[in-house]
């Protein structure tokens, strides 16, 4: 599987799925959650919700609405409860589990987040790390491509850097 490492805005992203950087209660308010609603509309969290609470590191598929994917996957790197942040288990978890229901929807793309580094609290540096050796160290079916989309110039060297 080709990694891709993108700056721009991930709601924009054509692509078979795009995961959402989400909490265990599944609520969709700022960050990457709030600029999906925004962009595929609050269906995406309505059905999202249905499916809430899940466990830290699991994951839901939604559809994606007025996005430019099939599916939204909200992976769960962050837990709404205790300190609220993110931990290398959670993230590592938390894009597995992302990868194997992507390649169970038999989905050729994905796009990722700098899942749990935002608004979770995780080091970027040390989430590059995680996210990126996930992905590496996954063997997909399906899956031919992950992209991994970042809003700032500052995490995208970050990644970059990473993933040379």
């Amino acid at each position: 599987m080709d990694i891709e490492i993108r700056k721009g805005d991930i709601s924009e992203i054509k692509v078979d799925a795009i995961v959402n950087a989400a909490g265990t209660s599944l609520h969709m308010g700022g960050g990457v959650a709030g600029a999906l609603k925004r962009k595929g509309g609050i269906e995406i969290e309505r059905d999202a919700l249905k499916k809430a609470p899940i466990k830290l590191g699991d994951v839901v598929t939604t559809k994606g609405y007025r996005l430019n994917a099939k599916y939204v996957i909200h992976a769960a790197a962050m837990p709404h409860y205790g300190d609220r942040k993110a931990t290398a288990e959670s993230i590592e978890k938390a894009v597995r589990n992302s990868l194997r229901e992507a390649d169970r929807l038999k989905c050729k793309g994905i796009a990722f987040p700098a899942i749990g580094c935002g608004i979770a609290g995780f080091p970027i540096e040390k989430g590059s790390k995680v996210i990126i050796e996930t992905i590496r160290n996954f063997k997909p079916e399906n899956i031919k491509k992950a992209i991994i989309v970042l809003y700032s110039e500052r995490d995208y060297n970050i990644f970059k850097a990473c993933s040379d």
